[in-house]
């Protein structure tokens, strides 16, 4: 990639909380996640509700699988297992389990693409602790960037979308570790079932990436 002037925007600490967080819950299109820890990430309830006002807390995931429901693309590329907490959750079935799901064992990068024009990139998990509403003095010490540039969304969308859609597994070297090689799993996407590899009911159609390419879908595309 060729030096140029971008801009981004620094965040730090809780604005991961009040400005990534809150522009995923927002998203209208898209959200395309890559975290080496996965974790059952509780948020505040949403404003105008009743948990709200009475101080409640609620899964990310299962808004994540609210947002499926309603079309949102939907995506987590992890790593390691999901907590137990999660994986609980996910086998509980309802609102979390449409979330799609796939583990790959190299995946290190942390980002978070939403609705194809808004990037982070940075060290924060998806964890309480990286990403969460956890109090201060408990919540990790994480740094990152957002950005609304074309080229690193292109770039970074078209990365995850090759490990997801299998294009990395070929030459692999580590496959003997993976629970479930990617380049199996054909076009249809896995919903909530990367728990140690094992199967679950799939959505009826792949996620496509649009515009020019490789990219988390846009508003107006």
């Amino acid at each position: 990639m060729s030096d140029r002037r971008v801009t981004l925007r620094l965040v730090t600490g809780k604005d991961h909380y009040d400005h990534v967080i809150e522009a995923v819950r927002r998203a209208e299109v898209s959200v395309w996640i890559a975290t080496a820890n996965l974790k059952d990430v509780h948020v505040e309830a949403r404003v105008g509700t009743r948990a709200r006002a009475r101080g409640r807390f609620e899964s990310l995931m299962d808004e994540l699988g609210e947002l499926s429901a309603r079309g949102v693309e939907v995506r987590i590329l992890h790593s390691g297992a999901p907590s137990g907490p999660l994986s609980a959750r996910l086998a509980r079935g309802g609102r979390a389990r449409k979330v799609e799901l796939r583990r790959c064992v190299r995946v290190h990068m942390k980002m978070i693409a939403i609705d194809g024009r808004l990037l982070y990139l940075g060290s924060a998990n998806f964890t309480g602790a990286g990403l969460g509403a956890k109090v201060e003095g408990r919540r990790n010490f994480e740094a990152g960037i957002l950005t609304t540039d074309d080229v690193l969304l292109d770039r970074m969308q078209a990365e995850l979308d090759a490990i997801w859609s299998g294009k990395e597994c070929g030459g692999c070297r580590v496959r003997a570790e993976c629970p479930r090689p990617l380049d199996g799993l054909g076009s249809a996407p896995v919903s909530g079932s990367s728990r140690s590899g094992s199967a679950a009911p799939a959505r009826a159609a792949a996620a496509s990436p649009p515009r020019g390419g490789v990219r988390g879908r846009r508003r107006g595309t």
